[in-house]
């Protein structure tokens, strides 16, 4: 008959400290997305080649042609990686404006409460306006080339950046506040030694999920100005006017890769300059 402590579970004492080793945390954290993806591949060969009818097949083509035609073919691939560097540059450009804009905007609301009253509601604005409802007027007012796609990266990353990091700068502890106060810091001293320390984590939140909206306004201003140098989201209306399925879905792989490198990139650069004070890029 087994003890209450014989029941208990036990930790795996193949390992040192009774830890899962780090080769089963490694499998664990590559292995479901790996069979996930395995799934959707299936997935897309029963489509392509059970579900619809031959003639009908170029409208989802298997995975492997995608690959032939849109990464293997030379050509194809050149057109390819030159629309994702002009969208990168545009993403890029956005997000760094996006950044300066929103972090200045949530510094000033922060010092008053009154400037947060004022601002607050139309950064709002600019969040639930359908971009689609202003791109005559940045055309008209910016024209068809990178400044307009930048515009519209701007317009839709902002708002993220914003709230994030009016969040950070606006939940200090009291305690702390009360410690600077009693120190007599200054307006300009309490927000650069507590209050921009503190939102770090917060501003980087922000930034990655701005990250990939920029991404998306990059294509969405190239995809309705058709206008300029072309980047992926002029590809794909070109793709989809000729029927290229399948370099329609190559092109949109290569808009997966952009948005999740601009996401990752952003997220290691917090986590190393947050590591030193914070755990894992969150407050310990």
């Amino acid at each position: 008959m087994q003890t209450a402590t014989e029941a208990l579970p036990r930790e795996d004492e193949s390992a040192p400290n009774g830890k899962t080793p780090r080769w089963r945390r490694a499998a664990w954290s590559v292995l479901p997305p790996l069979g996930f993806f395995l799934l959707v591949l299936g997935f897309l060969y029963l489509v392509s080649y059970v579900l619809l009818n031959p003639q009908r097949q170029f409208l989802l083509p298997p995975p492997h042609e995608v690959i032939q035609n849109g990464v293997l073919d030379r050509a194809n691939l050149k057109e390819q990686l030159h629309a994702l560097w002009d969208t990168a540059k545009v993403a890029i450009i956005g997000l760094a404006i996006a950044f300066v804009i929103g972090t200045s905007l949530a510094i000033l609301m922060s010092q008053a409460k009154w400037i947060e009253r004022t601002l607050y509601p139309y950064a709002v604005i600019v969040q639930v306006t359908p971009i689609l409802a202003v791109v005559p007027l940045i055309a008209l007012w910016f024209g068809y080339d990178i400044q307009a796609r930048v515009v519209v990266c701007v317009i839709i990353s902002i708002f993220p950046i914003i709230t994030n990091t009016l969040y950070g700068l606006l939940t200090v502890d009291s305690n702390l506040h009360d410690l600077f106060t009693l120190h007599n810091a200054g307006r300009w001293r309490r927000l650069r030694k507590l209050q921009l320390p503190h939102a770090i984590p917060d501003i980087f939140v922000g930034l990655r999920v701005s990250a990939g909206l920029s991404v998306i306004g990059a294509i969405v201003g190239e995809f309705f100005f058709r206008q300029g140098t072309p980047g992926l989201g002029r590809l794909l209306d070109l793709y989809r006017a000729r029927l290229q399925t399948d370099l329609l879905m190559s092109t949109l792989l290569f808009c997966c890769l952009l948005g999740i490198a601009m996401f990752v990139l952003v997220g290691a650069i917090g986590n190393r300059l947050t590591r030193s004070w914070f755990e894992s890029g969150g407050r310990g």
